[in-house]
């Protein structure tokens, strides 16, 4: 195989994202692309570099496959040339994120006829701003969008959604503290469906006691947004939180187990320098990703692609060429 001489971008460059990989791409994959400055590929730059993608929050077992892939394939084709074989781990990690993309399903929205997305997640990990940015994202294609503050349990969390909702001008349902969530849907749904609303995003409680708790109020949930419109939800986003690296895989787990996720919806990538979370979530999860925050704001988001990801970590603005 015969790659290019210089390491170019496979994709259009998306600021949004390069962006909110900023600190990743300075920090440990500015490293990492180092390493292919040698002049041979050897046994140090493999360990090397297995040692880099685990403290860019890859995970230990993605980046093993990720240094053996890359050993076997230039071995196999060859490869002697340290800025070839960069080209074969930019490919591969493309790939992999790819396979948490192929099921990704067609979104088709009907006007006037509420499309449900629900968003799951723990408390903390930017669900909140999350919604805000999913609300920015539907009203850039001109639908009308309603939310429910549907996480009852917190005081602050309907104050935020409310606030939200003012900042972005749609309109809120929402009860008091501690009501039923069921009730808080319910309302929303009904709204929604006679007000014609094109999008109606859901907000959930992101702490319960007990996983058999958790299961019990999301089917709930779904029950009675049913009711309404009898494939919804069309959507349930899971937002992982970039900043807690592996230990945000075991919460995110058990809220695929639960709640059926169709999406994920990665938060604070700007606020980490160890952005390879996606590659964890590809592998551990295998739910597509959807979605990326890049920043604090409600425009700060930008839709999951695989290749502009990548290219993202490895080059900045009007590099790579």
């Amino acid at each position: 195989m015969v790659f290019r001489k210089l390491f170019r971008r496979t994709a259009e460059p998306d600021v949004q994202l390069e962006k909110g990989l900023e600190k990743t791409r300075r920090g440990v994959f500015n490293e990492i692309t180092k390493l292919f400055d040698r002049h041979e590929l050897d046994d140090e730059l493999y360990e090397d570099l297995e040692m880099l993608l685990i403290q860019a929050d890859i995970g230990w077992d993605v980046s093993q496959q990720l240094v053996a892939e890359l050993k076997e394939r230039a071995s196999a084709e060859r490869i002697t040339n340290p800025a070839d074989a960069r080209e074969i781990l930019r490919l591969e990690m493309t790939q992999l994120l790819e396979l948490a993309t192929r099921n990704r399903k067609v979104k088709i929205l009907q006007r006037g006829v509420p499309w449900v997305v629900l968003v799951v997640g723990v408390n903390g990990t930017g669900k909140t701003t999350g919604i805000a940015k999913l609300v920015e994202y539907h009203k850039g294609f001109g639908r009308s969008v309603m939310l429910a503050a549907g996480d009852t349990f917190r005081a602050a969390a309907i104050d935020q959604i409310k606030i939200w909702g003012e900042r972005l001008d749609v309109p809120v349902i929402a009860h008091q503290p501690n009501a039923d969530p069921g009730a808080v849907v319910f309302d929303a749904m009904q709204a929604a469906h006679n007000r014609n609303m094109d999008v109606l995003i859901i907000d959930t409680a992101g702490r319960l006691h007990t996983k058999f708790n958790l299961m019990a109020e999301l089917n709930k949930i779904k029950k009675i947004i049913q009711k309404t419109v009898p494939n919804a939800p069309q959507e349930v986003v899971l937002v992982i939180d970039a900043t807690t690296g592996q230990n945000g895989l075991v919460q995110a787990a058990e809220f695929t187990k639960s709640a059926d996720v169709t999406d994920i919806f990665i938060s604070k990538l700007d606020g980490t320098a160890r952005g390879g979370i996606a590659f964890s979530v590809a592998k551990e999860l295998g739910t597509p990703i959807t979605y990326i925050g890049t920043g604090e704001k409600s425009s700060d988001m930008a839709e999951f692609r695989p290749d502009t990801y990548v290219d993202s970590l490895f080059f900045g603005e009007g590099e790579g060429f």
